[in-house]
C-alpha cells in the first residue's frame, strides 16, 4: 500500500522522488489557468494550499 505524502509542500518532489499515493489534479488546475480570471482559492489550514501552488508553479 502506498503513502499519503502528508507534510509534503513540492509537487515536484511528489512526482519525482517518492512513491507516494497523490490524486494528480493538474488538469482541473490547467483548466482553470486558462479561463484567465482572478481566483480566490480559500482552503483551511493544512489543506494543500502551498502544494496548489507548487502544482501552479510546475505547469
Amino acid at each position: 500500500m502506498q503513502e499519503l505524502p502528508i507534510g509534503m509542500q513540492s509537487f515536484e518532489s511528489i512526482r519525482e522522488d517518492y512513491n507516494y499515493l497523490y490524486v494528480d489534479k493538474t488538469e482541473k488546475l490547467l483548466q482553470l489557468a486558462k479561463t484567465k480570471k482572478s481566483y480566490f482559492l480559500s482552503r483551511p489550514r493544512r489543506f494543500g494550499k502551498s502544494l496548489t501552488i507548487s502544482t501552479f508553479e510546475a505547469l
